[in-house]
């Protein structure tokens, strides 16, 4: 089980700057979301949204997507309150499209999404998604570097496991073709392991 949190009203106005839609997930029970506020948050800023139940499945949210393709498309980004598997998730449907962590997530034992996929989320408590193009680099490297590639990389591939995919590779990938390398010249706060309890 996991708690999901949203970030700050401040932080998330901030986000939600220009045309946004917002993709808000229902769909796990086993995960505390606050989906009344995030109802109300979303309101609150006047953005396009959708209520999808299970957006760590693929297939599902892209069936639920469809529905809203206009909207999305028409948006500046997607802001999304979920989970950081729900998150990755989005951001692999709408790899073109700018996607944004509305929530931060905190761990407890036990269950964690319905994702078939190998997106996992660390639930660390301060989310990098927003920096790194919806690419976790802590589950996505081996290494769990927060702050860029650590230069063992070969050919694309870790220097930990030969079979993954560099995770700042794709993170830089996924960036270049958003026009948003500036991201990466953002400071980034060494990771806070208190709150990874």
């Amino acid at each position: 089980m996991l708690i999901t949190e949203l970030k700050s009203h401040e932080d998330i106005k901030a986000l939600a700057t220009g045309k946004t839609f917002v993709i808000s997930c229902f769909g796990c029970k086993e995960v505390h979301f606050p989906e009344e506020e995030a109802v109300a948050l979303t309101k609150e800023l006047g953005c396009k949204s959708a209520l999808v139940d299970y957006i760590c499945n693929p297939e599902n949210l892209a069936l639920r997507l469809a529905k809203y393709k206009k909207e999305i498309d028409a948006a500046d980004k997607v802001l999304v309150f979920s989970c950081g598997v729900g998150v990755q998730t989005v951001s692999a449907a709408l790899e073109n499209k700018k996607v944004l962590a509305g929530c931060d997530t905190f761990p407890l034992p036990g269950f964690q999404g319905v994702t078939p996929l190998e997106f996992d989320c660390d639930q660390c408590g301060e989310c990098y998604l927003n920096k790194t193009g919806g690419i976790c680099p802590i589950t996505a490297c081996s290494k769990g570097l927060v702050n860029g590639q650590c230069g063992g990389a070969k050919n694309g591939k870790c220097e930990v496991d030969k079979d993954m995919e560099c995770g700042w590779e794709r993170i830089y990938r996924r960036l270049e073709s958003q026009n948003r390398i500036a991201d990466m010249k953002q400071d980034t706060q060494i990771r806070n392991f208190a709150t990874n309890v």
